[in-house]
Formats: C-alpha cells, structure tokens, sequence
C-alpha cells in the first residue's frame, strides 16, 4: 500500500520515529496491540520505512486474559496485512496462577517479543509509550514512595532480554495521536479495561484530568521525571566510579565494605546494583527489600535476596549467587552461563553447563580457592547428564576453566 508524504502536523510525529534509534537496525519491530497509540506508531514506521528504505515488522502479543482479545489481534494482522507489514501474533500460555497478573504479563509479553525478533532478524522493537503513560507511571510511582529512581522517566531506548527497545512517541500524547489517527482514516480499538477503576493506572488517569486544571498535567509531570532521569544519571556516573574503590570481584562473588566512606545514596546503590547484577535482576531490588537485607545482616549475619545470598563479617559484605536460584539453569558449554560466566575446556556437543549443587559432595578440593560454601554451589559446573564432568570452582578437573565475561563494573556503566 502506498502511503502519502507526511505534511503538516505529520512532518513533526515522523520525526520522532526516525530518531528513535540511536543506531537503526536494518529491520524493526512493531509492538502493537491495536491500540490508538500503537496503531499510529505503526502507521508512522510504516511511512518512515517507505523513504528511508528500512524494513519493519509488526507483533502482537495476545496475552487471552479477556474476551476479544483475538478479535483485536486478528483486526491488526488484516491492517497490516492491507499495509504490506509482515506481522505475527504471539500467544502467551505458560502462566502458572502465581505472581503478580500485570508484572507477569509485563515480562512474559517482553520474552516473548524478544524471541520473536531472534528469530526474525529483529534488530530492536518500538513500544508505543506516550507523555501520558509517562505521567501516570510518575503518579504511581509517588505513591508508592519512590526515590530518584522510580520517578525518573521511562528510559527512551533500554535493554531487555538482550533486545534494544525504544519509545518513539515519548513526546506525544494520546490527544495527539488520535488525532493523527483520525486525519489518516485509520481506526483502533479502545481496550474496555481503560474505563476500570479498578485498576489503579484507571484510577490515576482520571485524577489526572482533574490536576490538569492546577498546572500538575503531562508536560509538568514529564519535566519533573525528565529532571529525575537527569539527577539518577548523575548518581549512577559516580556510582560507577566509587564501585572501582570499593567494590572487589572475587571468583564471581562481589565484596565490599558494609560502610564504604562515600555518601548514603551512593552506599544504597552499590549494594542494589550489586545485587542486581548478581542476581541477573532487571531492575534494582525496592528499598523496603534492602531495608530488610540490612536488618538480616546486622541479626544474623547472612540473609538472601534477588537470588543472591548475602554475608556479613568483619565488616565486609559479600554477595554471592544463590544456588536455588540457578539450580534448573542449563546451557550448552559454549553459551553464556546465568549471564555472567563462560567455560572452556575439551568441549562435546553433550556436555551442558548448570550448577555444581550438591555435587559439591564429589570435590574434596573445593575450599582451595578461599570462598564460602553457598557460592561454590552456585558456580557454573560441566555435566554430562547426570554425571560430573567438572567444576573449576571448585578444583574438579582442571581441564575446564570458568571465567566471568559480563564483569560488574563493566556492567555498570553500560546500566
């Protein structure tokens, strides 16, 4: 289908969609839900990659906790279908009952896109987040107390399960962009659950309209949580650089002092990243959870968190991984092992990596290399089924070697 020139108020939105990459991949992703949002962001790539030439594809991740939910993913497969946009509907169905609904979806319909683009020769997915959706997560978020972090504003481009997202249209509104939709002859579905005040986003969305009238509308509360990202990015600069004075590796267990002599803020967020990177975490753990950890430690001297445990003595924290956490995690021997470790040795196509755990039972050698039982149950270990092949934590077969490739502080200024 061939799309006219974008003129007028359209020159501005199509815009933003060739900025939202810092670096365009060859191919992009479109998530779509058949929304009015997301409905316009890919009626926008699909203009934008008629003049630059570049390819997109469309996904709709169909979640099945409503009725109608397939009627909308079908309604977008036909437009893009009409658009010449290759699309795909992906159907989540591995929800056990437990957790969160919403933060569960949230990370399924991401693992789920991610896959998707491996698969297709993706290069980065756009999501369809607005200034309004930037407001309403900022008013959430206050009320659950959050720090800089939580009211800092949603990251324009991040990294999810290894994937390059961005949010094109962080500057539009949905004002503006049912407008364009409306200019354009191009129609969306209005999600029911939008009008449930049961839902707090709901209920945040129409105290809004109402602080409009003070002055606390999207643009005010987007300038505040710009503010914030710019004060968090500062605190995570010099983060980084006290991290290279305090924060030791040690056979991939991290240590540093319980009071480093820096600032609060800057201890709080040594330990927080430490843990997240250690346990893999996509974002850092809540204040309420590390207030908890500090209780444990000055109680007992050991507690856990994030999939990690952690210890205290003689004024030293260490945190180490924890072996529950990583007890069903296998890969091939040349794969990145738990995001961190990569092995090398007289590899086989059956060997696989997982975790030592109680075949610690087998290696007499393993307080050789000075660390504390919890983490060499958690080290990366070379089985042939049920068989041990190696663990080089732990001083079983030296022909293996581990080696951490994804290093904290490294990680650290990427994040």
């Amino acid at each position: 289908m061939q799309l006219s020139p974008a003129t007028g108020p359209d020159t501005r939105l199509v815009h933003w969609i060739g900025k939202a990459f810092k670096v365009t991949p060859d191919k992009i992703g479109i998530a779509v839900s058949g929304g009015g949002d997301s409905m316009a962001m890919l009626h926008l790539f699909a203009r934008w990659a008629q003049v630059s030439g570049h390819k997109i594809a469309a996904v709709t991740v169909d979640h099945g906790l409503r009725d109608g939910s397939d009627k909308e993913a079908a309604g977008v497969a036909a437009f893009c279908a009409k658009m010449g946009v290759p699309h795909e509907t992906l159907v989540w169905q591995d929800w056990d009952g437990h957790g969160n609904l919403q933060a569960v979806a949230r990370d399924a319909r991401y693992r789920l896109m991610a896959d998707w683009a491996r698969v297709n020769g993706v290069g980065g997915i756009a999501i369809g987040h607005t200034k309004d959706d930037s407001a309403e997560t900022f008013v959430m978020r206050l009320a659950r107390k959050a720090g800089v972090d939580g009211l800092a504003a949603m990251d324009k481009e991040f990294v999810r399960n290894d994937l390059p997202f961005v949010r094109p249209l962080w500057m539009c509104t949905r004002a503006e962009l049912r407008d364009y939709l409306t200019r354009n002859g191009v129609t969306w579905v209005d999600d029911p659950s939008n009008d449930d005040i049961d839902f707090e986003r709901i209920r945040v969305r129409k105290a809004l309209g109402e602080l409009a009238g003070l002055g606390v509308g999207a643009d005010a509360l987007q300038h505040t949580a710009t503010a914030m990202r710019g004060a968090r990015d500062a605190l995570d600069h010099y983060t980084a650089i006290e991290a290279r004075r305090h924060v030791k590796e040690d056979h991939g267990d991290l240590v540093m002092p319980l009071h480093p002599d820096v600032p609060a803020e800057i201890t709080r967020r040594l330990r927080s990243k430490a843990i997240q990177w250690m346990g893999q975490l996509p974002y850092p753990p809540r204040l309420a959870s590390m207030q908890h950890l500090m209780e444990g430690l000055s109680l007992e001297g050991k507690h856990t968190l994030g999939g990690c445990v952690v210890t205290l003595k003689d004024g030293q924290m260490r945190i180490m991984r924890e072996a529950n956490a990583v007890r069903l995690l296998a890969c091939r021997t040349d794969q990145i092992w738990d995001g961190r470790w990569a092995v090398s040795g007289p590899d086989a196509p059956h060997l696989q990596v997982r975790a030592l755990g109680d075949a610690i039972a087998g290696c007499p050698d393993w307080r050789a290399a000075g660390l504390l039982r919890a983490s060499v149950l958690a080290s990366p270990a070379i089985w042939a089924d049920n068989t041990l092949i190696s663990a080089p934590l732990a001083g079983f077969n030296a022909q293996w070697t581990a080696r951490i490739v994804a290093d904290f502080h490294s990680w650290l200024v990427a994040h």
